[in-house]
């Protein structure tokens, strides 16, 4: 539901699918099940009524055998799945339709695979995507020796950020606390290249080019020395409705807007259930499986967390959808 109340990734999915829905006798794959269930959904006549998505679910339990059990599982490690895959095919299909035509256009990017001659020692260009464009986003972890000076960057791509969390904290602080300098001394030293030595620095993470969709996915679960097994973290954590990338970035104050909460309901990490909050035309809509009702903005607020060690209310807020408030917002 989250993804389906993605706008820009639901619609990107559902033009990808009507204009490739002549390829004879497609194999299903993951792509074409969501888009199938995508379309079943948006193609509704009637007002009310539910779809079971078998067709997708099928498919993904023949894809990933981690899915395949009754046991339940984490929605966090289903998503990086997801998108993964819908990237890998849709990036095997630029490669096949670029290998189909001899003769490519020097305007299109370069996919991957030895059969571009134009490829040879020339640095070949990531395919980007539409669900990169949606959801992709740029780290840069910069390292700078404190004997020189020397400042190494080096950039990584995400598709979400998993943020550690804390007893009675907010999503800024988390975020604040993720973009900290760190101090690298004693075991920890630097390889510095310009020293050619060891060398204590300081490392911190920024974010260097913010997504359109930014998905915050909160660390709930902790692997408990002690306990030899993971805990469910309850801390109330505040996720506010607009967002600001305030300390985290280079050039501040880019606003996202929330319009949707995966939330965990259960006190462990091996058992329990997902339901979903959604924002759509100005309504807030819970999702509990075939149970749909439009709920008070304000009750968003009851999935933060609880702010005691022990409380009855184990629902809480677990992956949170913002959608930039920079580019035209329809939803």
């Amino acid at each position: 539901q989250a993804l389906y109340f993605c706008v820009p990734f639901r619609e990107q999915l559902l033009e990808y699918y009507s204009s490739n829905k002549n390829g004879v006798d497609a194999e299903d794959n993951l792509l074409t099940c969501l888009a199938d269930l995508f379309t079943q959904i948006s193609s509704q006549k009637k007002k009310t009524g539910v779809i079971a998505p078998k067709r997708f679910v099928q498919r993904l339990k023949k894809q990933n055998e981690l899915f395949r059990s009754y046991m339940h599982q984490d929605a966090h490690e289903f998503l990086n799945f997801l998108l993964n895959e819908l990237v890998d095919i849709l990036e095997k299909e630029a490669q096949a339709a670029k290998n189909d035509a001899e003769t490519s256009s020097p305007s299109e990017k370069t996919a991957n695979g030895p059969k571009n001659p134009q490829a040879n020692g020339v640095k070949k260009e990531p395919l980007v995507t539409w669900v990169h464009k949606n959801f992709q986003g740029i780290l840069t972890n910069e390292t700078r020796c404190l004997r020189c000076e020397t400042v190494t960057a080096r950039d990584e791509t995400f598709f979400d950020l998993s943020l550690d969390i804390e007893q009675n904290s907010s999503i800024t602080s988390c975020l604040k606390n993720f973009s900290s300098t760190e101090t690298l001394n004693a075991e920890d030293k630097f390889f510095c290249d310009k020293c050619c030595s060891l060398q204590e620095a300081q490392k911190r993470m920024k974010i260097k080019k913010p997504p359109h969709i930014l998905v915050i996915h909160l660390k709930r679960f902790k692997y408990i020395e002690q306990l030899g097994r993971y805990k469910k973290l309850s801390y109330r954590v505040v996720f506010p409705l607009e967002l600001k990338l305030s300390n985290t970035m280079e050039d501040a104050d880019l606003e996202y807007s929330l319009f949707a909460v995966v939330v965990h309901v259960g006190s462990g990490p091996n058992h329990g259930h997902y339901v979903s909050l959604v924002k759509s035309h100005n309504h807030w809509l819970f999702f509990d499986d075939e149970n749909v009702e439009m709920i008070d903005e304000s009750a968003v607020q009851t999935f933060f967390g609880s702010a005691q060690e022990f409380s009855s209310n184990t629902d809480h807020g677990y992956i949170l959808f913002y959608e930039s408030l920079g580019a035209g917002n329809k939803s």
